[in-house]
């Protein structure tokens, strides 16, 4: 177990990005052999678009990894957080670890990113895909993966995880952030079995739906059990769904200028109620 620890504690830059890159391809690949709908639109233009928002996240993703290490280090040598309250074992508490972090960094700071005016106006550039698959989950506006970072930043703090729990629960949520926007359709009684404990392809298309009540449902990141324990899971045909978001011109989904300048638009009736 401690190999297993040192090997992420210490894992290099460019093996993260190779990790990236298999998950992309590895959704590309589901995507090819099991389309959940043909879209049909310039897939690499597509792409293209949303990989400007893949480089933005990966800047200010370095900038905050510097500030987890210096965080990491702190709660050691204090002896702060959840995780020296009690000693278990180690992938005991690493399970401890990835599930707070998924219902604080995943669950909540998506549901604050949708109740939050303010941070909405973020947000809406990831919604206003209105062609969703697997590059979907790369668009972030700066804004929004900025407020995203801060808040696993002090769970991080909170948890007192070291830094090897925290770089494996990063790891699985690109893994599930890629399959669960990837345009794949994986047999209903194997999605529906699998969403009654993790976040799944068909149950996370209702959270990109183009108008609410939709859009404010199935807010989980790798885990279900916190939309169902607070009343926002949603589950049916995602074939039912209708891309977008009901505030942004569809027009300019790919326009990455106009996405960036998108949440400081005034009269763009962003502005939740």
């Amino acid at each position: 177990m401690d190999t297993f620890l040192l090997f992420f504690e210490q894992m290099p830059t460019w093996q993260r990005l190779l990790w990236v890159m298999t998950c992309l391809g590895l959704s590309w690949v589901l995507e090819g052999s099991l389309p959940l709908v043909q879209l049909t639109y310039r897939k690499w233009k597509h792409a293209g678009a949303n990989f400007v928002f893949l480089g933005t996240t990966l800047a200010i993703n370095a900038a905050f990894s510097a500030l987890s290490i210096g965080a990491v280090a702190w709660t050691a040598a204090s002896g702060f957080g959840l995780l020296y309250l009690f000693e278990l074992p180690v992938l005991a508490e690493m399970l401890i670890a990835i599930v707070v972090l998924d219902l604080t960094a995943q669950y909540f700071a998506h549901w604050l990113l949708h109740k939050v005016k303010f941070l909405w106006r973020f947000h809406v550039v990831h919604h206003s895909d209105t062609k969703v698959d697997a590059t979907t989950g790369t668009r972030l506006h700066p804004g929004d993966f900025a407020v995203r970072e801060m808040i696993a930043l002090g769970a991080l703090v909170a948890t007192g995880a070291p830094l090897a729990f925290y770089v494996v629960y990063r790891l699985t949520t690109i893994l599930f952030t890629f399959l669960t926007h990837a345009n794949i359709s994986p047999p209903r009684w194997l999605d529906a079995s699998l969403s009654l404990v993790f976040v799944t392809p068909n149950m996370h298309k209702f959270h990109h739906h183009f108008e609410r009540p939709w859009t404010d449902t199935n807010y989980g990141g790798i885990l279900s059990i916190w939309d169902r324990v607070f009343g926002t899971f949603v589950y049916g045909d995602p074939l039912d769904v209708v891309y977008g978001v009901d505030v942004a011109d569809p027009t300019f989904d790919e326009d990455v200028g106009h996405q960036m300048k998108l949440p400081f638009q005034r009269g763009a009736g962003l502005d939740r109620e």
